[in-house]
């Protein structure tokens, strides 16, 4: 997921790329709202992180500015705790509005919460998930892409599962073979790779869901 973060303060930007890169999330960044609609025109983003007060162009203009040509999520980040600036900044077009000091881990959270309101993840009963092109039902073991079935094995359906219902979170190859093949497996990390191989073709056009972290492991995102 790519994520625009948007602010005049440099340590800001600082603190933030480093948390969310900490948690698998590719960070661009700008310092003013004019440079962001710049970059939201050239670039693919999934999130904007925009701070409210900027030169140039404000936060508030530069999200009016913003959903005349996309419907990306925006978060606004902002001193101002009055109500408001926060109807306000919800009335031109903003998703959610985070209010300095926030913590870390809220600030993920909400990121994480406006990505499945938008990006088409949903819960549909208990043991059923869709998202996009795919649609899981986790107690009749039954998988469809594009309304298709798709005949997965056993395990590759477990690790499916088990990805898709922790859906962003990274797992190494060690925690695979613990949580789906069991503790004590006589799996390799090998194994994990190759039935993520399988997976991904069997899935064809949702294979692209199932990513690769280069050097930690995989995640459904």
């Amino acid at each position: 997921m790519n994520i625009l973060v948007v602010d005049d303060e440099k340590e800001m930007i600082r603190l933030i790329t480093s948390y969310l890169e900490a948690h698998s999330y590719q960070v661009c960044t700008a310092q003013d709202g004019e440079e962001a609609v710049r970059l939201l025109k050239t670039k693919e983003i999934d999130l904007v992180l925009l701070d409210v007060m900027m030169p140039k162009m404000d936060g508030m203009e530069a999200c009016r500015e913003i959903r005349r040509f996309s419907d990306v999520p925006v978060l606004m980040l902002t001193a101002k705790s009055h109500e408001d600036d926060r109807v306000y900044g919800l009335k031109v077009g903003a998703d959610d509005y985070i209010v300095k000091p926030f913590s870390p881990k809220e600030l993920v959270a909400r990121i994480e919460a406006s990505l499945r309101r938008t990006k088409g993840f949903q819960i549909e009963g208990e043991g059923y998930f869709r998202y996009k092109k795919i649609e899981v039902d986790l107690k009749g073991h039954v998988v469809r892409v594009e309304q298709k079935k798709v005949n997965l094995t056993r395990k590759e359906f477990q690790l499916l599962a088990h990805l898709i219902q922790n859906q962003g979170q990274v797992f190494t190859r060690d925690q695979l073979l613990d949580r789906v093949w069991g503790f004590g497996s006589e799996g390799t990390m090998r194994t994990v790779d190759t039935h993520i191989k399988t997976l991904r073709l069997k899935l064809k056009s949702a294979g692209v869901y199932v990513q690769t972290v280069w050097g930690v492991g995989y995640k459904f995102n």
